[in-house]
C-alpha cells in the first residue's frame, strides 16, 4: 500500500474521531434556552438545505437550536416540496421553524428572511457542519461592527479593482477589520439590519450576475452600503458531516475544478456595479 493511500485512509480516520467527538458534545448539551442574546433588534439564525444534503442535516440543526446564547428564531428555508422528504427528526425538531420559499439556490438561507423580517439581526449558517455551542455568542459580541464572521478571507487589489480570486489570502489568521476583509459564509455571517444595499433581494440581478456565489454577491451589497466587515478570532477550522458534500457549489465556484464560478460572478459585479 502507498503512502498516499496510507495518508488517504488516517485523514479519514481522524475526520471520523472529529465527527464522533462532535456529535458527543451536540448530544452533551443542556436542553435548555440559552442567555438572552443582548442587541437592540431580533435574532434570526437562517439557513437552507435541499434534499441531498438532508441525511446529514438533523445534527447542524441540533447545534444551531442548542446555544448559549439564544437567537429569536431558528428558521430553515427550503424550497417548495423539499418540505415533504425532509427526515421525520428534523420536521418535530424543537425550537426549528420550517418555511417555503422561491428555489433560489444558496440565496435561500439569506434573502426571504432578509425580505420577511428586515428589522432583524441575521446569523447564516451551513447546513453541512458542526457549529460549537458558542458559536452564536460569538458572532453576537462582534455584532455592532454591522458585518461580522468567524471565517474571511482578505481580498487583494490588482490596480482599481481586485485580483482573481484565488489570489486572495485565504482563511486569515488574526482579527481585522476592513473594507477588504471578505466574510465566507461556511463558518457563519452576522448582518445588522439596514446593512445592504436595496439591491440585495434582487432575484433577477442575484440570479443572473451571481448565480452560484452568494458570498461574492452579499460582500458587494454590504461594502456598496458602506460596511467594514469585522473577521473575529484566529484561522477557522471546521468539520463537514461525512456525507454532506457529494453535491457542493465548491466544485463550481473554485478555479481549480475548470470552472471559476467566484471569478465569473466577481466580473459581472465590477461590471454592473464597479468596484465598492
Amino acid at each position: 500500500m502507498g503512502k498516499p493511500v496510507i495518508s488517504e485512509a488516517f485523514r479519514r480516520f481522524k475526520q471520523r474521531r472529529r465527527q464522533a467527538r462532535a456529535l458527543a458534545e451536540i448530544a452533551a448539551r443542556p436542553d435548555r434556552p440559552g442567555r438572552p442574546h443582548g442587541l437592540p433588534g431580533p435574532l434570526i439564525v437562517s439557513l437552507t438545505s435541499h434534499a441531498a444534503r438532508f441525511a446529514t442535516l438533523a445534527p447542524t440543526l441540533r447545534a444551531l437550536t442548542r446555544q448559549t446564547v439564544q437567537p429569536d428564531r431558528v428558521i430553515l428555508w427550503l424550497a417548495e416540496g423539499d418540505q415533504h422528504r425532509l427526515p421525520p427528526e428534523v420536521a418535530a425538531m424543537a425550537g426549528l421553524e420550517i418555511r417555503i420559499c422561491p428555489d433560489w439556490r444558496s440565496y435561500k438561507k439569506i434573502v426571504p428572511t432578509l425580505m420577511a423580517h428586515p428589522e432583524a439581526y441575521i446569523a447564516t449558517a451551513d447546513d453541512d457542519l458542526y457549529y460549537p455551542a458558542d458559536w452564536l455568542e460569538r458572532l453576537v459580541a462582534v455584532a455592532g461592527s454591522g458585518v461580522a464572521c468567524l471565517r474571511a478571507h482578505r481580498v487583494v487589489m490588482a490596480g482599481a479593482g481586485p485580483a482573481g480570486y484565488e489570489g486572495w489570502t485565504h482563511n486569515i489568521d488574526a482579527p481585522e477589520v476592513g473594507p477588504l476583509v471578505f466574510p465566507t459564509g461556511v463558518s457563519g455571517v452576522i448582518y445588522a439590519p439596514g446593512v445592504f444595499h436595496a439591491d440585495v433581494t434582487r432575484d433577477d440581478l442575484f440570479m443572473r450576475l451571481a448565480p452560484g456565489a452568494d458570498d461574492i454577491w452579499l460582500y458587494w451589497m454590504h461594502r456598496l452600503a458602506g460596511s467594514r466587515p469585522a473577521k473575529t478570532g484566529g484561522r477557522a477550522r471546521t468539520l463537514e458531516w461525512q456525507g454532506s458534500q457529494a453535491v457542493s457549489l465548491r466544485a463550481v465556484n473554485r478555479p481549480a475544478a475548470g470552472q471559476g464560478g467566484n471569478d465569473r460572478a466577481i466580473a459581472a459585479l465590477l461590471d454592473h456595479y464597479g468596484w465598492p
